[in-house]
């Protein structure tokens, strides 16, 4: 496993209070029908929550 991998896996493991609340809102495509995912590699960063379908990293 990578470097950001593991620290990604870190982090979705312990989140923060506040990311703790918007996940629990936006989780199982409560928002629109859009899928969110939390602490996503993408290149050589970390984004907390990435949405694809509508292009939000």
């Amino acid at each position: 496993m990578t470097v950001l991998k593991q620290n990604a896996r870190n982090l979705h493991f312990n989140m923060t209070q506040c990311e703790e609340i918007l996940w629990h809102a936006i989780r199982r495509k409560q928002i629109n029908q859009i899928q969110f995912y939390r602490q996503k590699v993408l290149g050589n960063y970390i984004v907390d929550f990435y949405a694809p379908s509508i292009k939000l990293p």
